[in-house]
């Protein structure tokens, strides 16, 4: 029996409220690294109407001005204008940061080498895109960068920085079969008129990347409720790890719940995710699946994950305990051999805070990397 569903998956621009803080959180995380590559940070971000707050627990011998970080980036965002209720040069910045709990760095430290907290962790990768990532998911990153950097660019003038996209998928037998219906709501100008708005974005957004999709059944929606001039932080508080589906999969894969922004390697919410995706990516190019999820698990202060488990949803050729003996033989999952493995603390995050932290082709990351297909391909005899 043929089996026909949609599925969906949404994006935000790097003005979303939740994505400032985001960027935010990644920027102080930047900058303490850049001086210090021990620096321990868990830092979090609650933006409004005219202010930001800072928060969270850093441990570090860089001295940074958190100030100039945070108003920084709010401007590379956009959020350049007077007048508006939130610009980098007019809001409140507060900082309330402490250091780390000295219980957790007992567990964390380089001679113990323990996780730093207790979680699970996914990664995830399907052969439906190069990138090796779920097509919903994928085209919507796609239309919300396309859309800031038109922005940016000038041609959408008229457009403000807070935005979103969804894009849905037929899908046939587990397979994307066309696009059902692509949705952007774009903050704007006062002013600009509905009927601007849509040619604006048909021609520098969807075009660019669907190119004449008007022609076939796919449904566009563009600010659908007509309106949309009050948006960002005024419109809507941000928070610092509120976007976690849109940071990894967007839905298609299972997630573990911790946030990634803000945390520094020797976090395994950020760390172990990343090796996840590795892993699931390499696993997948190496053709043993078309699809694979894989979950890492770890305790407070033990350095090995205490459980590796694999699915590859009946795609795969070779049996799922034979790949994760093969992952524990070769793979060093202890919190610092990934981030060795990955070269973590090399990594500038803040780039990544907005259009996804996996499935990167603009960003060089070391877990988008094919290093281990050949590695795998061994188990196909």
């Amino acid at each position: 029996m043929k089996n026909k569903g949609i599925f969906t998956s949404e994006s935000v621009t790097e003005g979303h409220p939740d994505k400032i803080c985001d960027q935010v959180s990644d920027a102080i995380l930047d900058a303490c690294l850049e001086q210090d590559k021990g620096a321990r940070v868990a830092c979090e971000c609650f933006a409004g109407k005219g202010f930001i707050l800072v928060g969270g627990e850093i441990t570090t011998t860089a001295v940074v001005n958190y100030d100039e970080v945070v108003r920084n980036t709010i401007e590379d965002i956009g959020y350049d204008k007077p007048g508006l209720g939130f610009n980098a040069d007019e809001i409140a910045v507060n900082i309330m940061i402490n250091k780390q709990s000295p219980d957790i760095a007992l567990g964390t430290n380089d001679e113990v080498n323990g996780a730093g907290d207790q979680g699970i962790m996914f990664g995830y990768a399907c052969n439906e895109t190069d990138e090796l990532m779920p097509l919903p998911i994928s085209l919507a990153h796609k239309l919300t960068r396309k859309l800031a950097e038109q922005r940016k660019n000038g041609n959408l003038h008229w457009a403000r920085p807070d935005g979103k996209a969804q894009v849905s998928v037929v899908y046939e037998n587990g397979k994307p079969s066309y696009v059902d219906t692509i949705l952007i709501s774009t903050q704007h100008d006062e002013g600009v008129t509905n009927e601007k708005i849509k040619e604006d974005l048909l021609e520098f957004v969807i075009t660019p990347i669907f190119g004449n999709i008007q022609s076939t059944k796919t449904k566009i929606l563009i600010n659908p409720t007509g309106r949309f001039v009050t948006g960002g932080p005024v419109a809507d508080t941000g928070l610092t790890g509120r976007k976690i589906i849109v940071d990894s999969y967007g839905g298609y894969s299972r997630h573990g719940g911790g946030a990634w922004s803000g945390k520094d390697p020797t976090k395994v919410d950020r760390s172990a995710s990343y090796m996840a995706r590795y892993l699931a990516k390499n696993i997948v190019a190496a053709e043993l699946a078309d699809r694979c999820e894989i979950q890492l698990a770890y305790a407070i202060g033990v350095s090995e994950p205490v459980s590796i488990y694999i699915d590859t949803f009946g795609t795969g050729v070779v049996a799922e305990d034979t790949i994760t003996k093969h992952i524990r033989d070769m793979f060093d999952l202890t919190p610092s051999g990934i981030i060795k493995y990955l070269k973590l603390r090399e990594q500038k995050y803040s780039k990544l805070a907005a259009y996804g932290h996996v499935g990167r082709v603009d960003i060089e990351t070391e877990w988008e990397k094919l290093k281990s297909v050949d590695t795998f391909k061994k188990l196909l005899g």
